[in-house]
């Protein structure tokens, strides 16, 4: 990425510099550039989007062998599709004909069939028909195969990368899979689905979900009943992840308790955890709740929400329960965060300290995450 380090840049690597490796006592939040520049966002999707691990749903929307789902991950079109085999895999939904999207939304069949020229392709994306063409000399089915892209499935989160060369995800994420192992989440199933756009900045979404300490004020009707501030404990990030614990009210009427394998103390905390750029969980032990984000600009993002259950014998009127929860809760947060971007334009926005640990922390660590990841390509910038 070949480009001039602009004022904006210059301020924002300036500030992440200022804060790496800083305790937490010391925490500050970022100049509003870091928020509201594009030439941020574009050193953000080059650097994060483009490189990293990005997760695009759950595994149970595509089941069974021929489902798939259509995803965009910045700009590249993507299909994730389970084949005859179980596999499941990530291939370009750009027909290799004209270009042509092959498929969208979510779906099931034996090919992947282009509705423009027919093309047709196997779930392993090997092109079997191109009507017409297949009877020219010089034309093979076996040189217009889909393109493939890095896929990896953690704990039901289907992750895929624009990087062929990524490292690979499991590893990174060893120690959090012992801090979540009795919850599950791998075995819980999706029981609620919806796509929306919020007017703020991707990372002020991300920063929202990891921090505990709007739960009670802002969510007083809602969440602070359940999970409030004064309950919130952080934990040490790792490299790729970052989150806290969020404890439940004592004595608080819990739909139910299915799962055998949580301590009394998992039962009753709340785990929130980040797996950046692009995926922040809420789990407990009986539903759990995520959101997979994309930055469409710098003042929009795309938020593909969901709510995953614990046993297969849920009452209908209990999950109904929860989504009004969880659809009240995100209607206050996207509230608040529209809010939040008109403020980030204001002159008279300030760079404020951050709340402990306990209650921030999780923000702190987010921005070591990026300053680890985006002070490297600032320097090359500066230095061309």
């Amino acid at each position: 990425m070949e480009r001039a380090l602009t004022r904006d840049l210059k301020e924002i690597g300036e500030a992440l510099k200022a804060r790496e490796g800083l305790p937490y006592d010391q925490a500050r939040v970022m100049p509003a550039a870091f928020y509201n520049s594009d030439e941020q966002l574009e050193l953000e999707r080059e650097q994060l989007f483009r490189r990293e691990w990005i997760c695009v749903g759950r595994v149970d929307e595509i089941a069974r062998p021929g489902a798939y789902m259509a995803f965009d991950i910045l700009d590249e079109p993507i299909l994730v599709v389970r084949g005859e085999d179980s596999e499941v895999r990530a291939l370009s939904n750009v027909c290799r004909h004209r270009g042509t999207r092959i498929a969208k939304g979510s779906g099931h069949g034996k090919r992947l069939v282009c509705p423009y020229h027919a093309w047709s392709y196997d779930l392993a994306g090997r092109l079997i028909a191109a009507p017409i063409l297949s009877q020219r000399e010089d034309f093979n089915c076996a040189d217009h195969r889909l393109p493939a892209f890095p896929c990896e499935v953690w704990e039901g989160f289907v992750f895929v990368s624009l990087d062929p060369a990524v490292e690979p995800l499991a590893p990174r994420l060893t120690k959090l899979r012992d801090m979540i192992a009795n919850y599950h989440f791998g075995e819980m199933r999706l029981s609620y689905l919806v796509e929306e756009t919020w007017e703020t900045n991707w990372k002020s979404l991300v920063e929202n979900f990891m921090e505990g300490y709007h739960l009670t004020p802002l969510h007083r009707s809602t969440l602070h009943k359940v999970t409030p501030t004064r309950l919130c404990r952080h934990f040490a990030p790792g490299d790729s992840y970052f989150g806290y614990y969020s404890g439940f009210t004592p004595g608080l009427p819990r739909s139910r308790n299915p799962n055998p394998d949580l301590t009394p103390e998992e039962h009753e905390t709340c785990v929130m955890y980040a797996i950046p750029p692009a995926l922040v969980v809420g789990g407990a032990s009986d539903y759990s709740s995520f959101i997979s984000l994309q930055p469409e600009s710098a003042g929009r993002v795309r938020a593909k929400m969901g709510l995953i259950f614990y046993g297969d014998d849920w009452p209908q009127g209990a999950i109904d329960q929860a989504v009004e929860l969880f659809q009240k809760t995100m209607a206050e947060d996207k509230e608040v965060l529209a809010a939040l971007k008109r403020g980030l334009d204001s002159r008279h926005y300030a760079e404020g300290p951050l709340a402990p640990a306990d209650y921030e922390g999780p923000i702190w660590d987010f921005y070591q995450y990026l300053a680890r990841r985006l002070i490297p390509a600032l320097r090359d910038m500066a230095a061309n």
